[in-house]
């Protein structure tokens, strides 16, 4: 029975998976996140595959991981993990794409749809006996801005357009077939440039990477290019937003409001105490639950088991492998 270390917040969101692994020849055990604990559990226990979340690793686990082994992220961003030391070391980098995409849309939907109707604020309400409606605004002919036209933008714009009759205005850095973005997911227009995208934004919805080029992404530029109706909508990675600059805008009033479900620090902690989001009013805050379904939870434990159950049997070209220069070292292709 091979032995692979699972940290412990993904072996509960998907138990019955990695359970079920022993069935073919996985023993999966649960294991500390931080990152000093997990490289001593790894070493005491002595296995060569690991299985982690969105916490960041910068060290010490790369030198408890011998030479042929796997980091396996239960997740698609992969921002926490440090290829190139992985890739000296010997260590293959795995991701599970395409396994979380509907749950981030339905999510960013969910948000846009509590923006839209103060549905966190009256809730709240009712429960303290509190009986103060508050007027909000239907969807249809509302326009939405997709940032980032990747699988999640797609899957988003699909939803707004074909079933909530939105007019989906798409940002994407790359080409794009138009006629195909149109028919298949329901965009309007798709541009490179991101102030023709929000121009006229009742909602912004952020789908890209985090990288070292998106950092700060939006800041006080792009906020201020935003109409003073709209909401931005965060999905992705904390780190693409100026929570600075973002409570900024929301105070000044330059933009309407925020729904969030990532942030430059989780658990949340203001990156300024003087800015702390949580005290505005308009600002809607879930602890990035996104990609927490049991549905892909489940898709993502079986294609991080997948990626190693590839490894064992020296097939990379069937991996999501993260840091392919790794490959030729290790003999493969």
């Amino acid at each position: 029975m091979i032995q692979v270390a699972v940290t412990d917040l993904e072996y509960r969101k998907a138990q019955k998976v990695f359970t079920a692994a022993a069935n073919d020849g996985l023993h999966c055990l649960s294991a500390p996140p931080g990152e000093d604990e997990l490289a001593a559990f790894i070493r005491q226990v002595g296995v060569r595959y690991a299985v982690i979340g969105v916490e960041p690793y910068r060290g010490p686990v790369y030198d408890s991981l011998p030479r042929g082994g796997v980091l396996a992220r239960f997740g698609v961003g992969h921002d926490g993990v440090d290829k190139s030391l992985a890739t000296g070391r010997g260590i293959i980098c795995t991701n599970t794409p395409g396994a979380l995409d509907d749950s981030v849309a339905e999510h960013a939907i969910n948000l846009l749809l509590a923006a839209a109707r103060h549905t966190v604020t009256v809730a709240a309400g009712v429960k303290t006996g509190q009986w103060t409606p508050i007027v909000g605004r239907e969807l249809a002919d509302k326009t939405l801005a997709v940032i980032g036209c990747g699988p999640i933008g797609r899957r988003v714009a699909q939803i707004a357009a074909f079933g909530l009759r939105m007019k989906v205005v798409g940002c994407e850095v790359v080409d794009v077939n138009h006629e195909a973005m149109e028919r298949e997911f329901g965009f309007a227009h798709v541009t490179k440039e991101f102030a023709e995208a929000v121009a006229d934004a009742d909602f912004v919805s952020l789908h890209i990477p985090s990288v070292t080029a998106t950092r700060y992404f939006m800041n006080r530029d792009r906020f201020a290019r935003m109409p003073a109706k709209a909401w931005l909508i965060n999905t992705a990675r904390g780190a693409i937003v100026d929570e600075r600059a973002l409570y900024e805008a929301i105070v000044a009033g330059l933009i309407a409001g925020a729904a969030l479900d990532v942030f430059e620090r989780e658990p949340y902690v203001p990156v300024d105490p003087d800015k702390d989001l949580r005290g505005l009013k308009n600002v809607i805050m879930t602890p990035h639950v996104g990609s927490s379904t049991q549905e892909a939870c489940d898709r993502m434990a079986r294609q991080a088991l997948a990626n190693i159950q590839a490894a064992i049997t020296g097939r990379y070209d069937d991996m999501n492998v993260l840091n392919p220069q790794v490959l030729t070292a290790l003999g493969g292709t």
